[in-house]
């Protein structure tokens, strides 16, 4: 008879849970984490610090580490110990925007809606130039522009389509959404597998050629001698979404002047200029690369565990503490910085005594490529270059991440992890009636829990409802405290309380996938 492989992983799975031990769950506790994170949240309070006061927090920048300053005082004020900004090893050059306008002043004038990408340099006093539009879609195009850049400000890309917005921009999980990431065996068959995104070797193809023609026009134009680039954004409405232009390596080439612009403003630029009527263009950048500090640092603070056997014993939590620049990082990631924090004020407030020390972690330059965790893990658990282990390896309890933007939390992903399935499930099981309740064998990746869960290391994410994240804040000008769920990030913050505090009091740490440090794999971490 043949077997269905799909028919016998369900059947497997089934077996397995049934099997497990009941988890014991405190419904006292959970109570009093519910009444304390539900009816005296700070999370208002903390998500305004960290974006109206102490936003935006680019890494390496002066702003990031007057911000942290701010954390760790904070993180003290709510009675944690050991609080401080733990250096990783060495960042490179910060970047810091001191001001900035840009505007058509002929045929008509038009202030633009606009940002200058990170790492790239201002300009002298006021620019004024004209525009020239580059209609390049093969190498051989970048010939008819030769000798015609010389102090023009370049607009580099063709008009932009925009669709009219006939669907809102906000989304939660619906049941059948949940069910689906839950039930589908096709990602479930991946995350046991340690797999990845879905990989069209056409689609990369064709992505990768763009990209080496993009590199090389932006070449050209800075070789023509050209005074600024604009490109248009892919946001729509107002919305730009904008990230870096240049390298905060020490040593890396410096890169023209480079402005995003919304999209209308610049599809109407492109559509002047494609007409022969002359554009002409200001604009004032004050952008500084600090190179004072070439470290980079990770906010810490713990609470101590109080048990004689397990307080050496380490469960984590926390979300990444850097921002983009052209908002303030509101749902990337103040939310996640905030969940964390009010999470140990929670377990403060009640005076918990763990048996496992309770660590936060606000981790530096996620956006760079999750560095600071990575660097973090390596420092302390597990050195993959030199395949070695470091002493508290063993004593790592758990990690929880929250990094999706400011929706509430409706369950969490194992990546893989099918031990921990049934105890996740209990443990959500007092917060059902707040919407969270699903558990997934699934990955998901792009943040910080990779850096844990690559090691060997339990590493989670939540499940958050989407909300704007994609359509409308993610590395945009729109990512500010409007933009965020206060009721959402109580709902998260009280879950994730009650996630550390069971980790933390448990009797056995959580089980762990099976880690072979002399294989680690190639793609450890997805973006």
């Amino acid at each position: 008879m043949k077997r269905n492989p799909k028919l016998f992983l369900i059947f497997f799975l089934v077996t397995f849970i049934q099997i497990l031990p009941q988890e014991k769950i405190d419904y006292h506790m959970m109570q009093r984490i519910r009444q304390e994170g539900m009816q005296n949240s700070k999370i208002a309070e903390l998500m305004s610090y960290l974006c109206d006061v102490y936003g935006p927090r680019l890494a390496a920048s002066p702003q990031y580490r007057q911000a942290g300053q701010w954390a760790v005082g904070k993180l003290k004020e709510f009675g944690l110990e050991n609080s401080a900004m733990e250096s990783w090893g060495t960042l490179g050059i910060g970047w810091e925007l001191k001001r900035f306008y840009a505007a058509m002043t002929s045929p008509q004038y038009m202030p633009l809606i606009a940002y200058p990408k990170a790492w790239t340099p201002g300009v002298d006093g006021v620019l004024k130039g004209n525009a020239v539009f580059m209609n390049v879609t093969t190498e051989a195009d970048l010939a008819n522009y030769k000798g015609k850049l010389k102090g023009a400000i370049v607009l580099s890309r063709p008009e932009q389509p925009v669709a009219l917005g006939m669907e809102a921009d906000g989304k939660r999980y619906s049941d059948d959404d949940l069910k689906k990431i839950h039930d589908d065996l096709k990602k479930i068959q991946l995350a046991a597998e340690g797999g990845g995104r879905n990989f069209d070797p056409a689609q990369f193809a064709a992505q990768r050629a763009q990209r080496d023609l993009q590199q090389k026009v932006s070449k050209f134009i800075k070789d023509e001698g050209a005074a600024a680039i604009l490109e248009p954004s892919r946001g729509t409405d107002g919305t730009i979404f904008v990230q870096s232009g240049g390298s905060f390596r020490k040593g890396s080439e410096i890169p023209l002047p480079s402005i995003v612009v919304s999209v209308e403003q610049y599809n109407r630029l492109v559509r002047i200029a494609q007409k022969n009527i002359p554009v002409t263009m200001e604009m004032e950048i004050q952008a500084n690369f600090v190179t004072t500090d070439s470290l980079g640092y990770n906010i810490v603070a713990e609470i101590p565990g109080t048990d004689k056997k397990l307080k050496d014993e380490i469960v984590m939590l926390g979300g990444h503490f850097d921002t983009w620049h052209s908002g303030t990082g509101g749902t990337d990631n103040s939310s996640g910085s905030a969940i964390a924090m009010e999470a140990v004020r929670i377990l403060k407030a009640l005076n918990v005594k763990p048996k496992r020390t309770i660590r936060i972690a606000l981790w530096d330059a996620e956006e760079e490529g999750l560095i600071g965790s990575r660097n973090y893990v390596k420092n302390h658990f597990f050195d993959a270059e030199k395949k070695e282990k470091k002493p508290d390896y063993d004593k790592f309890a758990a990690y929880f991440n929250y990094d999706n933007g400011s929706g509430k939390i409706r369950g969490i992903y194992t990546q893989g992890n099918f031990a921990v399935m049934p105890i996740f499930e209990e443990w959500l099981k007092p917060f059902n009636d707040l919407g969270a309740a699903t558990v997934t064998l699934r990955n998901t990746g792009g943040t910080d829990h990779q850096s844990f869960d690559g090691a060997g290391l339990p590493g989670f994410q939540f499940i958050q409802d989407q909300l704007e994240y994609d359509t409308r804040t993610h590395h945009s000008n729109m990512d500010v405290y409007d933009h965020t769920s206060r009721a959402d990030l109580i709902q998260s913050a009280t879950i994730m309380a009650a996630f550390v505090y069971n980790a933390a009091m448990r009797d056995e740490k959580l089980p762990r996938k099976y880690f072979d440090p002399n294989a680690v794999p190639q793609r450890r971490f997805q973006f």
